[in-house]
């Protein structure tokens, strides 16, 4: 228990280790504000993509790049068989990035995924054998994106 003449003491040693603590966070803060961030423009895609996004059996689409503006990115595949498929997607670099799938033409989904580097899942059911097209876009562009069409539910 403490006496009531150590009160002021205390409390100046309280004071003392929080600004102590609070200027600990101040330098580690200034270090990582100084640190280079990884850039978008300069990444490896396919290093970057080989750990976000692994390769999936029955895939029947995939793309990765880089999104530097808000213009999309289309890609396409012909003779795509009907049935159902989930579509995986990741992007990093902050924001979001949505993915646009057309089947003959036929918008059959709008998905998105935040820039997280989580991967995000969608059902999608191509109604009929045929082309199947996804645009990628973002308006928080510049980042790194990757998606991959696979056979099954």
């Amino acid at each position: 228990m403490l006496s009531r003449s150590s009160g002021p003491q205390r409390l100046t040693a309280l004071r003392r280790v929080a600004g102590t603590a609070v200027a600990g966070a101040c330098i580690v803060a200034a270090a990582s504000a100084c640190s280079p961030a990884v850039s978008i423009e300069n990444a490896d895609v396919p290093a970057w993509k080989s750990t976000a996004l692994p390769a999936a059996s029955g895939t029947v689409l995939e793309d990765a790049g880089k999104i530097l503006n808000r213009e999309p990115l289309v890609k396409d595949a012909a003779d795509v068989p009907a049935g159902a498929y989930t579509l995986t997607m990741t992007c990093d670099g902050g924001g979001k990035a949505f993915f646009t799938v057309t089947s003959g033409g036929t918008k059959i989904a709008d998905a998105g995924a935040a820039c997280n580097g989580s991967r995000e899942r969608a059902k999608i059911t191509v109604p009929a054998a045929g082309t199947v097209q996804i645009s990628t876009s973002s308006v928080d562009a510049p980042l790194l994106y990757a998606y991959h069409l696979a056979a099954g539910s």
